[in-house]
């Protein structure tokens, strides 16, 4: 059967003109395969949204942005997006318009509520927010970083102001007197750590032999304190133990009066007698004084011995 050229010119024509709608749809981001629900929100500034923008859930695509329309009155924005049908989320979820990227502007977003609620159904009209882009927070942040550095060199320039104010050439003077101080204070330091570096590092240097001087006594001391490790101190300790142990006990058997020295020690009978007979010499003494005739004389026909009268008798 053969075709006309008339029938085959309509069945070009409406293939084309189909092959346009599914084309246009295509790139609205709209499958005319595919059933999809209608969904609306409303923004008071969609911040660049346009149409064919994706429709995320947590990332994948599950739409694209159909419309956007002034509502009456200038009162807002209506967002009309689509939904593939296979999608489903409470109705009181929340869709938010926020940045992509630096440069990718900005994007459309369903966050699903998980609260018990139904199910959003096609044609509801959903909660909308913006969410603040990468540049707005950065703006926040910065607005008060500045208005603070401008305060301060503000201050900073009050500040200056009044120094120059306060500050007159004598004092400028003493100021400069001060800083060529420093620089003398400067010098001596750096010349006495060169006499320090010298002493330090040359071979004749006081420093340095005084530290070979120590460094020797500190080897001559580990040579003594090795020589009195290796005596044997431990016997010559317990000795002096012992020697020690015998001298406390005789002179515990001194205090007890035990022996001829303890009994000297403790008893008073030897000093009593010492001091009798230190009295009878005293009086032998004084009498030799006063009649020495009585003890020594000479006679050639001898002489008849006079009696001994004791002090108390004469």
């Amino acid at each position: 059967m053969k075709l006309s050229k008339e029938i085959k010119t309509a069945i070009f024509v409406l293939t084309g003109f189909a092959l346009f709608i599914v084309g246009f749809n295509y790139l609205k981001s709209n499958d005319i395969f595919v059933r999809d629900n209608i969904f609306h929100a409303v923004y008071d500034n969609v911040e660049g949204l346009i149409v064919g923008t994706p429709v995320t859930i947590h990332g994948l695509q599950v739409g694209a942005v159909d419309k956007i329309n002034l509502l009456q009155g200038n009162n807002g924005l209506l967002v009309r997006f689509r939904v593939d049908d296979q999608y489903r989320f409470s109705k009181n979820s929340i869709v938010k318009i926020y940045e992509a990227g630096l440069i990718g502007g900005k994007s459309l977003a369903i966050d699903p509520m998980n609260d018990g609620a139904s199910s959003a159904q096609s044609g509801d009209t959903l909660q909308g927010i913006i969410e603040p882009g990468l540049t707005k927070l950065v703006n926040d942040k910065l607005t008060p970083l500045q208005d603070k550095i401008e305060s301060m060199i503000h201050n900073a320039d009050s500040l200056l102001l009044s120094f120059n104010n306060i500050i007159d050439a004598s004092a400028q003077q003493q100021i400069k007197s001060s800083i060529s101080d420093l620089n003398l204070a400067a010098s001596h330091f750096s010349s006495m750590s060169s006499y320090l570096n010298t002493s330090l590092t040359d071979e004749n240097g006081k420093l340095k032999k005084t530290f070979d001087n120590l460094a020797l006594l500190s080897d001559d001391l580990t040579k003594v304190s090795s020589s009195m490790t290796n005596a044997n101190l431990g016997a010559t300790f317990t000795d002096l133990g012992h020697a020690v142990q015998d001298l406390s006990s005789i002179l515990a058997k001194l205090d007890e009066g035990e022996g001829s020295l303890g009994k000297i020690i403790t008893k008073d009978d030897l000093h009593d007698s010492l001091e009798e007979t230190n009295q009878q010499i005293q009086l032998l003494l004084e009498d030799m004084r006063l009649n020495p005739k009585r003890y020594v004389h000479f006679s050639l026909f001898g002489k008849k011995q006079v009696k001994y009268e004791s002090p108390d008798q004469q």
